[in-house]
């Protein structure tokens, strides 16, 4: 994938984010560090979690009796995520309203891109190159510019 001199390239996932600005040209990218944030506050669902789902004994036979029993905890993990993704999603269109960013590249694992897809502005949308369904949060700077070369 080439990515053009001066885009944004997003890598994320749920806790993490990294904002790269490609300061080469499209051919030969040389991303640099433009801005990054780590959710500290997220911790694993387990930690959070207050007590296991259930109910009464017996309840299970009369929820489905009654079309339901289903009583499972809200993941409080995965939803932390999925509102990091969407912050990140009103941060990129901060940055396109004010025109930071003429073209942006997306990398973050599918489930992610999903959530971010669903919070995209018109001109966030409007100025997206690409995406890349991968978790590249753990990556070096040069492993990132390496998938993108490689990325169609």
């Amino acid at each position: 994938m080439r990515v053009p001199h001066n885009a944004f390239v997003l890598v994320a996932d749920g806790r993490k984010m990294l904002f790269l600005r490609n300061e080469g040209d499209a051919d030969i990218p040389n991303l640099q560090v433009a801005k990054k944030r780590v959710d500290r506050h997220n911790p694993d669902h387990n930690e959070q979690a207050t007590d296991l789902a259930g109910g009464a004994p017996g309840t299970r036979t009369a929820g489905a009796q009654w079309g339901g029993g289903n009583m499972d905890e809200a993941d409080f993990h995965q939803l932390e995520e999925d509102r990091f993704a969407a912050e990140t999603a009103g941060l990129l269109k901060e940055w396109a309203l004010r025109d930071e960013f003429e073209s942006l590249i997306v990398v973050a694992p599918p489930r992610t891109l999903g959530e971010l897809r669903k919070h995209y502005h018109k001109e966030v949308t409007d100025r997206l190159a690409g995406e890349i369904g991968k978790d590249l949060t753990g990556h070096t700077v040069p492993q990132i510019e390496e998938v993108l070369l490689k990325a169609e």
